[in-house]
């Protein structure tokens, strides 16, 4: 984490005129809206037949599911799938805001991406030679391999610091680390989750080498682009997630820690899904259509 250091000085009261000009920090100008993707044309025919067909059998297990943001949706397994089939796949599906890599699990990396259609996601499993060993798509808030992942290489409780010289905040921020690591403790799901704001306190260096010394980074790293980018990373204790915001030219204007068992702001939601079942029944459709006008 980067230091941060708030100068406070004293202006003195003659030095403002009418004339002076208020200087605002630059606003993100890029904005994601969704587009449905574009059957490609140079698919073959079978290969745009076979994925019509496997989205169809896909969108009949979505539809029959009720959307819970704590249990894992249905999955399409794909490693097997012909090279043609999966290009067609991976064209129409596309990439949307929220990609994710967990590294250092026993089974191999993981890598994630949301389609275009969001709360639709691409998992792939990696062994440690690059070798791709397991391949599907899955529908829900976020890939339970993800979740699995940050929980299981974390540790349960904060650590005890033994805070450096110079430390000012900290004591009492971990003090309310574990006051609420304790609630979510007692409460479970049903716990509200609560979020530090580290970029307006006063943390000294001293304090920020407290905090990564005590929170280093863990196995999951989660990235959401829309109005600049969002990084959500899990630390070395279950349920601290450290939250970054970045404007569009990759400059830090929010530093956060959340308290949660899942972070929410990378989340696909019940009205997601709702979408994404009619705009996949469109998507189907388009590609039928596509494959008979052949």
């Amino acid at each position: 984490m980067k230091p941060l250091s708030i100068p406070i000085h004293a202006a003195p009261a003659d030095t403002r005129h009418e004339d002076d000009e208020l200087q605002y920090p630059e606003m993100p100008r890029g904005m994601t809206t969704f587009s449905m993707p574009h059957v490609p044309e140079d698919a073959d025919t079978p290969a745009l037949v076979a994925a019509q067909r496997l989205l169809q059998s896909f969108l009949d297990v979505l539809n029959d599911w009720t959307f819970d943001a704590r249990t894992t949706g249905p999955q399409l397994d794909l490693r097997h799938q012909p090279a043609a089939v999966l290009n067609v796949l991976n064209d129409v599906l596309g990439e949307g805001e929220v990609s994710a890599l967990a590294e250092g699990l026993p089974d191999g990396d993981v890598r994630v991406q949301e389609s275009v259609f969001t709360g639709i996601w691409r998992v792939r499993r990696f062994n440690a030679k690059g070798e791709e060993t397991a391949y599907w798509i899955e529908a829900g808030s976020l890939p339970t391999v993800l979740l699995d992942a940050a929980h299981q290489s974390a540790q349960p409780t904060l650590p005890e610091a033994a805070f450096p010289e110079g430390a000012m905040n900290a004591p009492a921020l971990f003090a309310e680390i574990r006051a609420q690591l304790a609630l979510l403790d007692a409460n479970g799901a049903d716990n509200t989750p609560h979020e530090i704001n580290l970029t307006l306190l006063p943390l000294t260096p001293a304090d920020h080498q407290a905090l990564q010394e005590a929170l280093p980074v863990g196995a999951v790293a989660i990235i959401s682009k829309s109005f600049g980018s969002c990084r959500v990373t899990s630390t070395g204790t279950r349920h601290i997630w450290r939250i970054q915001h970045f404007n569009s030219k990759n400059t830090l204007i929010l530093n956060t820690l959340l308290i949660a068992d899942r972070p929410s702001l990378v989340l696909a939601a019940a009205e997601d899904i709702e979408d994404t079942r009619e705009r996949l029944k469109e998507l189907i459709s388009w590609m039928q259509a596509d494959a008979e006008e052949r």
